[in-house]
């Protein structure tokens, strides 16, 4: 059975009866479990009904079958009852001993435990068995109480993240950077906020600074596309510094157009200084010219700004669309 299957809803081809009964017994002001409302406790087969069908009602149950005699149930129950208390109220946990009360779970077709079985609106939706990681007890409960809302300090995050990066598109480099540096105060490892610090320092010649706090970012997050954007920027910034003076660049082309090696170098000299459109154009120049020069040289350049730029920016949707006609005509 996969972690996630849904053996107990009531369409799940009869792994529920239909003559189910939970006890008549009324609940007492205080359950077998302890006092209502607790987000832990143990339930009774006369408690059922008032502590997970009715329950459920108002918040998903979590109902742990178990035994005294289970081994995997003593590694489950310190997990799943962490993750609950942690889980700010989405769901309850309501244990079930099946060696004291074995009429629910017979009936509901339990043959293996640990077992899990999540109710709301009164009935079993989805359930798991076998003492589960933390990571995949998590995944469980988002799926069947929804995700956790975000905290007000998150939503602010995502605010100011986001007029940063509208304040670093349209030339604001200062602004931007004010905005980065408000969410790091808040959260030194959040990766966008990085990346768009690193850029900003960028943009202002501070290649060191944009390399040092880059290494601060772990290597499983390099693969973002934004924080790879960055690095690529890096290493072409550090490149720039050695491709020469870009005056004697442009009169060795006024004197020679067919000289690709200093177009090239050209190009990405307007690249490092935020002219695309025009890096791309000369890059285009030279594939039209010789495209196999160099091993295809400027379309591997190319390919590179585009990694540099992201794939959504709009110099490099429209240098795609040059490229793809240059190609296949």
């Amino acid at each position: 059975m996969s972690d996630y299957d849904n053996p107990y809803a009531a369409s799940s081809g009869g792994q529920m009866s239909g003559t189910v009964t939970f006890g008549d017994k009324p609940k007492p002001a205080q359950g077998a479990g302890g006092v209502a409302g607790e987000l832990i406790s143990d339930t009774t087969t006369a408690d059922f009904t008032a502590d997970v069908i009715k329950a459920s009602q108002d918040v998903t149950v979590l109902v742990d079958f178990w035994a005294p005699w289970c081994g995997p149930c003593k590694q489950l129950t310190p997990i799943i009852e962490k993750v609950v208390r942690e889980s700010n109220g989405r769901v309850k946990l309501v244990k079930l001993n099946i060696d004291d009360h074995p009429a629910i779970p017979g009936q509901m077709g339990i043959q293996s435990i640990p077992a899990v079985v999540a109710f709301a609106g009164g009935k079993p939706v989805d359930g798991f068995m076998g003492a589960l990681p933390e990571s995949q007890i998590r995944e469980f409960i988002d799926k069947v109480a929804g995700p956790p809302p975000k905290s007000s300090a998150e939503d602010q995050i995502e605010e100011i993240l986001a007029q940063s990066r509208e304040a670093f598109t349209a030339g604001e480099v200062e602004a931007a950077a004010r905005g980065f540096a408000a969410i790091l105060q808040m959260d030194q490892t959040h990766v966008g906020a990085i990346a768009g610090m690193a850029g900003c320092m960028l943009a202002a010649g501070e290649l060191d600074r944009a390399e040092k706090l880059l290494s601060a970012v772990p290597p499983e997050d390099r693969k973002d596309l934004e924080v790879a954007s960055v690095f690529k920027r890096l290493e072409m910034a550090r490149e720039v510094a050695e491709l020469g003076d870009p005056v004697e660049l442009e009169a060795r082309l006024a004197s020679n157009p067919a000289d690709h090696e200093a177009r090239l170098k050209f190009a990405k000299i307007l690249n490092a200084q935020g002219d695309r459109e025009s890096a791309a154009d000369e890059l285009f120049t030279i594939m039209r010219k010789d495209r196999a020069w160099e091993d295809e040289a400027a379309r591997k350049v190319l390919l590179e700004f585009f990694e540099a730029w992201g794939p959504m920016d709009p110099a490099t949707l429209s240098a795609r669309r040059q490229l793809s006609s240059l190609l296949f005509s």
